[in-house]
């Protein structure tokens, strides 16, 4: 158990730091619960459809614990932030990680549409709010890491909705550091670039192609390497705040 993981006291389960990542089952979010749960953290993995690949890793992860919801549903949040405030008493490290994505040209898409992937950021919002009012200003201590995206910077066709979210989510990221000012609780987000996903995996060579061609290191990152900074944000960094981290191989400076 690392020290950046264990809150003062005899090392008992309620002395251990949790960190709740939502969109925890796959990809990003699964690197991030691996990388966190090595570091000690008890991780709380947060899925809402990817229930088979959530549940096995929390199997994998000592003492961890899985909770399903819709961030979309404000009960769903309600009944979660319970589960958790049951299950581990505390939570001090936030990632948000989920997200949701309609491909489709803007003359093309549906209202419908564009409020499935707002959606999820409004619950973001909400998630937020009751993680820092019910355990991390009680304890006066917190890390908030918010996952964007290199797309909300440099725009990308047939995404605007899921642009405007990552790039408002930097915004967040910036004001929330400035409401929380004098106290230990940091908000930052880490900017992916294109990254070694299922989602990626099944885009067409030519676009993917196009994509590498892009990038300076000829090569998509791997969701490790999101994970590490994610894991440096959360344990080791004490004067990152407010700021959004780039992790792109080099598309995209900031």
């Amino acid at each position: 158990m690392t020290a950046s993981a264990t809150a003062a006291g005899d090392g008992n389960l309620d002395d251990v730091r949790v960190a709740l990542v939502t969109g925890g089952g796959t990809g990003i979010g699964a690197a991030c619960c691996r990388a966190l749960a090595a570091e000690g953290y008890r991780v709380a993995v947060h899925y809402r459809s990817s229930e088979e690949t959530a549940l096995k890793l929390v199997a994998e992860l000592p003492d961890a614990i899985a909770l399903r919801a819709d961030l979309a549903i404000e009960t769903d949040v309600d009944a979660m932030i319970a589960d958790l405030k049951e299950k581990a008493g505390r939570v001090d490290v936030l990632v948000n990680n989920a997200g949701f994505n309609v491909n489709a040209p803007m003359l093309s898409m549906k209202l419908e549409d564009y409020d499935r992937v707002a959606a999820v950021a409004r619950g973001t919002w909400y998630l937020t709010k009751l993680v820092l009012r019910r355990f991390m200003l009680r304890k006066k201590w917190g890390r908030i890491i918010n996952m964007t995206s290199v797309v909300g910077h440099t725009g990308n066709p047939g995404q605007i909705p899921y642009t405007m979210v990552k790039a408002g989510l930097d915004a967040f990221t910036k004001s929330l550091a400035q409401e929380l000012s004098g106290r230990d609780i940091l908000v930052n987000a880490v900017a992916p670039g294109f990254i070694d996903t299922d989602m990626t995996g099944e885009l067409p060579d030519e676009i993917r192609d196009s994509i590498l061609a892009r990038i300076p290191q000829g090569r998509m990152g791997r969701p490790e390497e999101i994970a590490d900074v994610v894991t440096y944000l959360a344990t080791r960094a004490s004067y990152i705040n407010g700021t959004v981290i780039h992790v792109n191989g080099g598309m995209y400076g900031g």
